[in-house]
């Protein structure tokens, strides 16, 4: 269908709208005085509404939420920061935020990094015996989580459906990630399983749910949050991929404490941002070795005196580990990253 043409008063009608807008924005943000804002108080952003972030007061009282518009000066805001903002005309302004504790960033398939959240205590990489889940792909969040200082945690959902070879590789990579000492929880959202001794571990911290679309990270929290409004999808029965339900990062509170940071679903977590040596250091089996082979530029190989291809000998450390390490390894190189200049 041909779009209709605008008249030129239309045409300017439309752009001094979207400038007044700007300017009532901006009015917020820099032009209105100091002495008629409140006094500096302390909230955290728990998601992000067009040009306002919408942030809960750390006054006691988890349902009340302000809709805060962010000045100049201040460095872009993410889910999870812990923000300084002042209240004007029942609205708030943010003035500063606090030093961020840990960051989660991920980069694109164009190579251009992009904060997923801040200030995250516990990665929950979310699985399922559908879709079928991928060891590379829990390993890649392992990287992410040993080198930002949040603790990763294997979570298993759908524990009603696992059966027959699905049960088999689910047993496997348990047994795996628990021998490297990582917790492993196990739930089913549709029974209601599980949840108990999930919830009193969540409530130590900050929480974010990781993982393919269509494990269930959204249901896990709706079970969690049961008076949230949280959308919930169908796994697609084409090809057996989640459908996204989640558009943007949203933070939640639970009743008992602590809370959780329900993220859009990531299919892939590319890790182009990281060196080597982070590569290992997210590798704890490997990691424990640095420092121990002969020579120390080597590459783990075909190198005398290696002490990860003797550790692989003497099965210390598993061959599929090690294949996994190799391939996120080969992959640094996929895509130039972008990096922010300072």
């Amino acid at each position: 269908m041909t779009k209709r043409k605008l008249t030129k008063q239309q045409s300017r009608r439309i752009r001094e709208q979207q400038q007044a807008r700007l300017n009532r924005a901006k009015e917020q943000t820099e032009l209105t005085p100091d002495d008629q804002l409140g006094p500096e108080l302390i909230g955290q952003a728990v998601a992000h509404h067009g040009k306002k972030v919408l942030v809960s007061p750390h006054n006691g009282n988890s349902q009340q939420i302000i809709h805060c518009f962010v000045r100049a000066n201040v460095k872009s805001i993410v889910t999870g920061d812990q923000v300084v903002y002042r209240e004007h005309e029942g609205n708030g302004v943010i003035v500063s935020v606090e030093p961020r504790k840990t960051e989660l960033v991920r980069p694109d398939s164009y190579g251009k990094l992009k904060l997923v959240a801040a200030n995250v205590d516990f990665m929950l990489i979310t699985i399922a015996p559908i879709p079928e889940p991928y060891p590379n792909l829990i390993d890649r969040y392992l990287v992410a989580g040993e080198n930002t200082g949040i603790e990763p945690i294997i979570l298993i959902n759908k524990k009603d459906l696992i059966a027959g070879e699905q049960a088999e590789k689910i047993e496997q990579i348990t047994q795996l990630y628990q021998e490297l000492e990582y917790k492993v929880f196990f739930v089913s959202a549709k029974a209601g399983d599980g949840f108990k001794p999930l919830s009193q571990y969540l409530s130590q911290g900050t929480s974010i749910f990781v993982g393919q679309s269509g494990v269930g990270k959204s249901s896990i929290i709706k079970k969690l949050l049961p008076d949230e409004e949280i959308k919930i999808g169908d796994l697609s029965d084409q090809v057996n991929k989640g459908r996204h339900t989640t558009t943007h990062s949203q933070l939640y509170q639970f009743a008992q404490g602590g809370s959780c940071i329900d993220s859009p679903g990531i299919r892939e977590f590319g890790l182009w941002h990281f060196t080597s040596n982070q590569v290992l250091a997210g590798f704890r089996e490997l990691k424990s070795l640095e420092g121990e082979c002969k020579f120390r530029d080597c590459s783990h190989e075909q190198e005398p005196g290696c002490a990860i291809n003797r550790a692989l000998e003497e099965k210390i450390v598993s061959q599929e580990r090690f294949a996994s390490y190799k391939r996120i390894l080969n992959s640094l190189d996929e895509v130039t990253i972008q990096r922010p200049r300072h």
